[in-house]
């Protein structure tokens, strides 16, 4: 009884054997990239290896050409490669294996591609970023190195699309990627990378993300500035938008750049939530035209229609046009051309230095006359000194008539004792009545 025991139980596990090796005949292995078989130059990434097979081992081959060469062997379906460089790039396969399996079973190839190994292209949407549902954008790629092939990547994709480079007259490559009609599927962030035809899974760096938005989804919020449309270079904007509807989050376009998004803080007029956008300090470049979007943060790329547009307009200060009480230079002067300027100052020096030297010619000629005059002695005693309000003056009729009725005041605390001098005086007088 105990060897027909054995022989059944041998006998069953040599059934279950050759099902698990027909399974695995009719179920090979498959070989997956953790995070993505997309790595960047420096980074890890983890392969690996699914079988659904007992007593089984796991290898790890990476194709040259024809042949596959084995990387690692164990008991473990995760293998481990990095910091991948350059030579990690390439298209990788696994086997499960057991001894009671005669041959090795390969998965399907994998492509393992290292990015940043050449300088990124750039990325531009036509007619732009923001499109209406059911319309097309077109993606186009660019780079000045040559590139054979562009491949336009969406994040958060399995899958990528590729499109041939053309090669223009000013020495750059591109492509151009058509997607359409634009859905909330196909809305998202999109990266394009470069590579060349003899190296395929060796690509460029990413370029820089272009977010693809659907708009005109929910009604329009409204877009107000605080202290009015028109701003002074220096000075601080602040556009508040806001909406009814309980939009969670509002974004901020000037001539279609984006100026940021926020979060809804607060409320407006009539319960409205709303978000502050402060500007500045502004200068003239920032004038342009505003709109603001609403949307929610479950749903990124689906914003409302915009706001009506509002008119920013960022202006110089205005100079005064009359003269400063502390600058002697009229604001027209201030606004010569430096060498009228400087000229203006150079005369305005010699004006001034002419005037002082006539001014001191003037008191020359004027001290070396007062010194020609005679000189009398015109002392008086002083007790038949007349009243202070008393002047007199010697008046000589030649001189009066030489000197164009030049006339000398005399003191009167030094008046003459001589009695002729003053009968000298009356008979002037009655000349010059006769």
């Amino acid at each position: 009884m105990r060897p027909t025991l054995l022989s059944l139980l041998s006998l069953g596990f040599c059934v279950s054997l050759r099902i698990w090796t027909a399974v695995g005949e009719l179920e090979k292995p498959s070989l997956s990239a953790w995070p993505s078989p997309v790595v960047p130059l420096g980074q890890t990434v983890t392969l690996q290896c699914h079988f659904r097979s007992p007593l089984k081992r796991f290898r790890l081959f990476k194709a040259h050409g024809t042949s596959l060469s084995e990387l690692q062997g164990n008991h473990f379906n995760n293998f481990t490669l990095g910091p991948v460089t350059r030579e990690h790039a390439g298209s990788y396969t696994c086997s499960g294996f057991s001894r009671f399996l005669l041959l090795p079973i390969h998965s399907d190839p994998l492509h393992i591609v290292i990015t940043g190994v050449l300088t990124k292209p750039a990325i531009s949407a036509h007619p732009g970023p923001l499109v209406q549902e059911g319309r097309n954008v077109t993606l186009h790629c660019q780079s000045q190195l040559l590139f054979d092939k562009f491949i336009l990547h969406q994040e958060n994709s399995t899958g990528h699309f590729q499109a041939r480079g053309e090669t223009f007259m000013g020495r750059h490559a591109a492509a151009d990627f058509f997607i359409g009609p634009i859905t909330l599927v196909r809305a998202g962030t999109y990266r394009c990378y470069g590579s060349l035809s003899r190296s395929p899974y060796e690509w460029s760096a990413p370029s820089d993300p272009v977010d693809i938005v659907i708009t005109g989804l929910c009604k329009k919020p409204s877009l107000r500035d605080e202290r009015g449309p028109r701003v002074r270079s220096g000075e601080t904007e602040t556009l508040l938008c806001s909406s009814e509807r309980a939009f969670d989050q509002f974004h901020l376009l000037r001539e279609g750049e984006n100026l940021g998004r926020l979060l809804a803080g607060g409320r407006g007029p009539r319960r409205a939530l709303q978000a502050a956008f402060p500007l500045g300090p502004g200068v003239p470049a920032h004038t342009g035209v505003c709109r603001c979007y609403g949307s929610f943060t479950c749903s990124p790329y689906a914003w409302s229609d915009h706001s009506d547009p509002l008119l920013l307009s960022v202006t110089e200060p205005t100079t005064s046009t009359c003269p400063s009480t502390m600058n002697p230079h009229t604001t027209e002067e201030a606004q010569l051309p430096q060498g009228h300027s400087s000229q203006l100052h150079l005369l305005f020096r010699l004006s001034v230095a002419f005037i002082y030297t006539s001014i001191f010619l003037a008191v020359l000629v004027y001290a070396a006359i007062m010194e020609g005059e005679p000189k009398e002695d015109r002392t008086v005693n002083s007790e038949d000194s007349p009243p202070e309000d008393v002047v007199y003056a010697h008046l000589d009729h030649g001189t009066l008539s030489e000197r164009l009725f030049t006339l000398t005041i005399l003191n009167p605390m030094h008046l003459s004792a001589d009695p002729s001098m003053y009968e000298e005086f009356d008979v002037n007088k009655d000349h010059a009545e006769s």
